[in-house]
């Protein structure tokens, strides 16, 4: 989320809480998909990372991306931390150690998404290459250590930072040091809604392996290929994982909620400060865990909108469905990863033949081959098949999906073709870290800055 919400709406009993994840039921025309992807900011001139301060840091960037594209600033204790688009809905915003994100407009189409973001990419850079700043997009920061990283000035990041040591070894890794590419998608209904996150969550690990993309840490190859879906491991189980309660029969939105107000959350919010609320659950908190530190505070659906978003599920439900399970990449891999999810989720055939596959998959299983993937990627085994395999069926189902939802460009050609780097790795069956690796081992001799060459967008 590019900022928290403040709405003041109070919240009545627990069944407001359900009712809020119901409202984001749409008819299937007004279906949409909202990109969301990271890179890390370098100087080229060393490929050292690039700090808030400093006539050349972040924070000149993004003023100068204000001046630019007239988005509106988001402030936090007087500092500029994001952009927001007033009128089409799209948002940049600032990870802890500087990651810089587009949130992309709720569109269309992929075309849409991939013109957004092409432009948003020449944006950058023509903001970026005067300042000697460059983006690389990798899942993990390959070369910088924890202590070099920078960190940005968002109040929410210190609570988190304080609190994540306290519930996992890859916190601070998480927040600081990783990249994502995820999408945003619709539900028409409380049934459309199970279905697609039982499939999603499902094939999570087929979408990891297929944009396995993080090889590296400190300059070196860490034995892993998504390194990032290893830190997710042992960040924070209490609100990350494959949440196997979504296959239990009877699974909708207010199993969803039961599950979220256990959940410790992170802070609440009122007016420009953030209040410390590590120590309590949501549950905690309606029943009035915090009037001792805000006399009279009142539980807001802002609250509980602001809550959701500190949940970190490979597939988060909000008012839609978050994708969460790929490293970020090269540009075309950032149109390729909601063309996967959009050719499975968006078709009634394709979700169909996508929940007939894993059907009779057990939670178990399905948590092992995640715990797996991070490391063989393609060639992890899955019930005498090895994900590659797995994954030609997956995309072959969403490929036909794209093509049956038929939307053209002006030049006449479908979706289908922004699945073409999946296609690549699927031809190659190396990922997209393999062939870093290959790189690496290779025409690099072993220097890891090559890839700030390589990588960059």
């Amino acid at each position: 989320m590019a900022r928290d919400t403040s709405d003041d709406t109070p919240i009545r009993s627990l069944t407001d809480l359900a009712e809020r994840l119901a409202s984001g039921s749409k008819p299937k025309e007004a279906w949409r998909i909202g990109t969301e992807h990271e890179k890390f900011g370098f100087y080229l001139a060393d490929h050292t990372p690039v700090p808030y301060e400093g006539p050349k840091g972040v924070r000149a960037l993004l003023e100068g991306m204000e001046g630019l594209l007239g988005w509106e600033p988001i402030i936090d204790r007087g500092l500029i931390i994001g952009l927001v688009d007033p009128t089409g809905g799209g948002a940049i915003s600032l990870e802890p150690g500087g990651q810089f994100e587009l949130s992309g407009a709720p569109l269309d189409n992929l075309h849409q998404t991939c013109k957004e973001t092409y432009a948003h990419l020449a944006q950058v850079r023509e903001i970026a290459e005067p300042l000697g700043i460059g983006f690389l997009g990798l899942g993990m920061s390959p070369k910088w250590t924890f202590a070099e990283t920078p960190q940005m000035p968002k109040s929410r990041y210190d609570i988190m930072k304080n609190y994540m040591p306290k519930v996992g070894t890859r916190g601070l890794d998480m927040m600081f040091r990783t990249c994502t590419v995820q999408v945003n998608l619709d539900f028409s209904s409380e049934a459309d809604m199970v279905r697609k996150m039982r499939a999603s969550v499902a094939l999570q690990p087929i979408a990891t392996a297929l944009f396995a993309n993080s090889p590296f840490t400190e300059g070196k190859p860490n034995g892993r290929l998504s390194e990032r879906s290893e830190i997710w491991r042992d960040t924070d189980n209490d609100r990350s994982g494959m949440i196997p309660f979504v296959f239990e029969e009877g699974f909708g939105f207010q199993r969803y909620v039961d599950w979220a107000l256990d959940v410790p959350m992170y802070f609440v919010k009122r007016g420009d400060t953030y209040h410390d609320a590590t120590d309590i659950t949501f549950r905690q908190y309606l029943d009035g865990g915090f009037e001792d530190r805000i006399p009279g505070v009142v539980p807001s659906i802002g609250d509980w909108d602001n809550h959701l978003s500190t949940l970190f599920p490979e597939v988060r439900l909000k008012r839609f469905l978050e994708m969460r399970g790929a490293d970020g990449g090269p540009w075309r891999r950032i149109c390729a990863l909601p063309a996967f999810w959009v050719g499975l989720l968006y078709d009634e055939t394709a979700l169909d033949a996508a929940l007939d596959l894993v059907k009779d998959w057990t939670t178990d299983e399905m948590q092992d081959l995640r715990d797996r993937v991070p490391t063989t990627a393609l060639a992890t085994e899955f019930r005498g098949r090895t994900v590659h395999q797995i994954a030609r069926d997956v995309v072959s189902i969403a490929r036909g999906g794209l093509a049956r939802r038929a939307r053209l460009n002006s030049g006449g050609y479908d979706e289908t073709q922004y699945l073409d780097p999946v296609m690549e790795t699927l031809a190659s069956g190396k990922t997209p870290a393999e062939l870093m690796l290959d790189r690496y081992k290779g025409e690099w001799q072993g220097d890891i800055d090559r890839v700030f060459e390589a990588y960059a967008y």
